[in-house]
């Protein structure tokens, strides 16, 4: 493969999608397998045997598609920069409902781009769903694994007293000391639920939400999003409203309501 196709943006989400294939490969067997294996890391999260199986499976056909690239995992480390092209790997998002047999979980991958999140693929097999977006290309989601691929848009919710909310853990807001904030976010939307992690971001781009927030995320938690949510039609910037998806928490909205979100929960 040549520099020029290796660079092109439509070669990358197709690889993209062929690494979402290889990861299901190996966690979507290990869901629920009886043998199991989960261990603590240094911050009380989980981590399967899956976890670390399906990143070093990413690694690897990233190491032999695209050599040059930078890879930041969430198990592995590793880094991406502001200048060059970078992958950005979290081989379960949701790790806690893997292991405990709960379908809510997915592998996320995403390609950077001098500092931009290009490409975004979110792949969760237990629930028989995928979802990507590449900038310029619109955003997707099909039924896996051989559902056609539809394009979704952000709902056209305007008042945040119409909206549908959701967060990951709302204790992290009392943990915070924002716990009044989150409450009085609550008493302004129609309804709120906790959906949590990948799954309330993507059901914003898909129109089902109206606004989602993570008061912790991670970056391999939200690069594969980004894309998918802007290519949407959507909006997904930290607490601060910075349109960032390394500011270590995450506001996401079908756009017209983010403003008026990010007054009441923003930092």
């Amino acid at each position: 493969m040549d520099i020029d196709s290796a660079c092109d943006p439509t070669d990358d989400l197709a690889l993209a999608l062929r690494l979402a294939d290889a990861a299901d490969v190996v966690t979507l067997p290990r869901f629920r397998a009886s043998d199991l294996k989960v261990t603590t890391k240094p911050d009380r999260s989980p981590v399967t045997d899956a976890d670390t199986a399906a990143e070093e499976a990413l690694r690897a056909l990233i190491a032999a598609e695209r050599p040059g690239d930078a890879v930041l995992g969430e198990e592995g480390g590793g880094s991406v920069t502001e200048a060059g092209r970078g992958w950005v790997l979290d081989p379960i998002d949701g790790t806690k409902n893997f292991s405990r047999g709960m379908p809510a979980w997915a592998t996320l991958i995403a390609l950077t781009i001098d500092g931009t999140a290009t490409v975004g693929v979110v792949s969760a097999p237990a629930l028989g769903r995928r979802w990507w977006g590449a900038i310029g290309q619109g955003a997707w989601t099909s039924d896996v694994p051989d559902g056609a691929p539809r394009r979704i848009a952000v709902s056209g919710i305007a008042a945040l007293g119409d909206a549908y909310l959701s967060t990951t853990d709302l204790r992290l807001f009392g943990q915070q000391g924002r716990m009044d904030r989150w409450l009085a976010l609550v008493d302004a939307v129609w309804e709120t639920r906790a959906f949590g992690d990948f799954w309330q971001h993507v059901l914003v781009a898909e129109g089902v939400l109206d606004v989602a927030v993570d008061p912790v995320a991670n970056p391999w938690d939200l690069a594969a999003l980004a894309p998918v949510v802007a290519e949407a039609g959507g909006k997904l910037t930290d607490l601060t409203g910075t349109a960032v998806w390394t500011g270590g928490d995450a506001l996401t909205t079908n756009g017209v309501l983010h403003d008026a979100a990010r007054a009441i929960i923003g930092r």
